[in-house]
């Protein structure tokens, strides 16, 4: 498989994230477990956490995944062969959004324990916390990464104007740089990301490692009517996509899948792994038979005809 380089981080990377947003929550242990080994001997590594996964069920609070993740590093006694990035900043603690060195020193260690690694390979910065300076937070960061805790960092959430901001607090200081960028990306949701901040990631060899790369499913079609939400526990939140627009991409997506033979999710993941400066989707699955299917959207080449009609009924 050809790998991509994860911009300036070092590290070479397969074309899909797995997000384990899912493990502990959607995923028992048991089935996580068979999720990350069918993803690892297929040849992928880049697995992507965040300290408050999953928070949000009832009765957790947050390190679940870290955890299952963890126990899975243990039972193969080693992690060499994948990448593995987790989030920090977005505690219940401290209102979801807090890049403070003191925050981030104690929440680092908390994560190093549940992973059960001495260095986090890929540490990022999950929302802006507008209230820090960035001096302060990339000054906590280089303290980690001068003890051996972490080895490269990388933002999530972050626009066009703030991650300049913390480029140049980073060559005025001499403090580490975001190598990575988390946006919301994908067929349906573009603008956050398409325009000066895409330029800025392309032209800084930022890599991109977009979340709800299928939309948080809508772009499977799973999802085409109210009826439809009671499919998951992520029914509910389809609202939003369900609109003359969502079922444009829907029509677009049906449309394409008929003619090269592939699912409309297989099609909608094609479509983002194309885009300059995306060195890979972050995308979840549940069973292992899911996950054959996202990982053979990897090995799609859409045509010119396909990329045009989903940019068109996307736009």
């Amino acid at each position: 498989m050809q790998r991509r380089k994860l911009g300036k981080t070092g590290f070479e990377i397969a074309p899909l994230a797995f997000g384990g947003n899912v493990f502990g929550w959607t995923a028992d242990e048991a089935t996580s477990f068979r999720l990350l080994d069918a993803f690892v001997d297929a040849g992928f590594n880049l697995i992507d956490t965040a300290d408050s996964y999953s928070h949000w069920v009832p009765g957790h609070k947050g390190g679940e995944s870290e955890s299952v993740i963890g126990r899975w590093i243990a039972q193969r006694g080693h992690h060499e062969d994948v990448v593995i990035a987790t989030k920090v900043g977005s505690g219940q603690d401290v209102g979801y959004r807090c890049l403070r060195r003191d925050y981030i020193m104690q929440a680092v260690e908390g994560s190093l324990r549940r992973l059960q690694v001495e260095a986090i390979d890929l540490y990022q910065s999950h929302w802006d916390d507008e209230k820090t300076p960035f001096d302060e937070t990339l000054d906590a960061y280089a303290r980690l990464i001068g003890q051996g805790k972490v080895r490269a960092i990388g933002a999530s959430n972050l626009g066009a104007a703030r991650l300049q901001q913390s480029l140049d607090v980073s060559a005025k200081h001499g403090l580490p740089r975001y190598l990575t960028l988390q946006p919301l990306y994908n067929l349906y949701d573009r603008g956050a990301f398409e325009g000066p901040l895409a330029e800025l990631c392309i032209r800084e060899n930022i890599a991109v490692i977009p979340y709800y790369a299928l939309a948080a499913g809508f772009l499977t079609g799973k999802y085409r009517s109210e009826a439809d939400f009671g499919k998951s526990a992520r029914g509910p939140g389809m609202k939003k996509y369900l609109n003359p627009r969502g079922l444009r991409i829907l029509d677009a997506l049906d449309r394409v899948a008929q003619r090269v033979g592939e699912t409309p999710a297989q099609v909608a993941l094609a479509w983002l792994v194309a885009q300059p400066g995306v060195a890979a989707p972050i995308a979840s699955a549940t069973s292992v038979a899911q996950l054959e299917q996202l990982i053979a959207a990897t090995r799609l080449d859409l045509d010119a005809e396909a990329m045009r009609a989903l940019d068109e009924a996307s736009a």
